[in-house]
């Protein structure tokens, strides 16, 4: 890592949510950053203050690679930030099978494209930190967010396997997975699929109910969240995994419990599997 006492990020999805604070946060500590955006006129204010900014649309691989040589250009990129996408609430058989792929190509690909284009420029340095906004979503597949559950198990999944590569090449990766946080994820921010009758009263059709009520009701402050994580990139060491919240701790760990409870149901009959000896 380059001197942990001044960063230069690259973080997109700037124009609201964890992105845009983890970005207000970066330069209240006195990091340089630059923060991108479908829309750069959401960021005029940031500009305005001195910060560079770019049109970013990570879903667009000739887009990302020019934007990223761009910034290398300018400087070192010590930190990428993997903040850019959305939810969609509905049932797997509900969702359309466009809005599955803009998930993906959005909250996998889009990461992982923005991933790969900054790799070679830490691996020359020999340091860099990757952070990538997950979510509990990333570990528990909620009945109702099937599409969102499995962009972020893919990008935790690509995320642990790449940690693993280039650590020895002196980079961190770490996973941020947030809790309930009062961004605007579950309001503007989210999109929904046509709803099927014979969904309603399942948990899948109650997941729609809760999304519309907790929007600003959320007890995960982002301020305090985006501080966690910018601390925690300037820390020596880092973690994997970052959970963000109660809500996310409390979650996490039952779920942890549960998946260790049925791997011992089952562990007998699944040996039995080997050849004998």
């Amino acid at each position: 890592m380059a001197d942990v006492s001044t960063l230069r990020w690259l973080i997109t999805g700037g124009s609201s949510g964890f992105g845009r604070t983890i970005a207000e946060t970066v330069l209240a500590r006195g990091d340089a950053a630059v923060v991108t955006a479908r829309d750069p006129s959401r960021l005029d204010d940031l500009a305005e203050r001195g910060t560079e900014t770019a049109a970013l649309d990570v879903t667009q691989p000739d887009q990302v690679r020019s934007v990223v040589e761009s910034v290398a250009a300018r400087g070192p990129i010590d930190v990428l930030v993997n903040s850019a996408g959305f939810g969609h609430i509905g049932a797997l058989e509900e969702v359309a099978e466009p809005d599955l792929r803009r998930v993906l190509e959005t909250n996998v690909f889009g990461a992982i494209a923005m991933t790969r284009a900054v790799l070679p420029h830490m691996r020359a340095a020999r340091s860099g930190h990757i952070v990538q906004l997950s979510s509990v979503g990333g570990v528990i597949g909620n009945p109702g967010h099937a599409a969102y559950a499995t962009s972020k198990f893919a990008l935790e999944g690509a995320s642990e396997a790449l940690a693993g590569e280039v650590a020895p090449l002196g980079i961190r990766v770490t996973i941020v997975e947030p809790g309930r946080f009062r961004t605007r994820y579950a309001g503007t921010s989210m999109t929904w699929a046509e709803p099927i009758a014979d969904y309603a009263g399942t948990p899948a059709g109650t997941l729609r109910e809760q999304f519309a009520q907790q929007d600003g009701n959320q007890p995960g402050d982002p301020v305090r969240a985006a501080a966690i994580i910018v601390d925690t990139v300037h820390a020596g060491a880092a973690p994997l995994r970052l959970p963000l919240g109660r809500v996310a701790v409390e979650r996490i760990r039952e779920r942890l419990h549960a998946r260790l409870a049925d791997l011992d149901a089952v562990a007998e009959l699944a040996v039995s599997a080997d050849y004998p000896g």
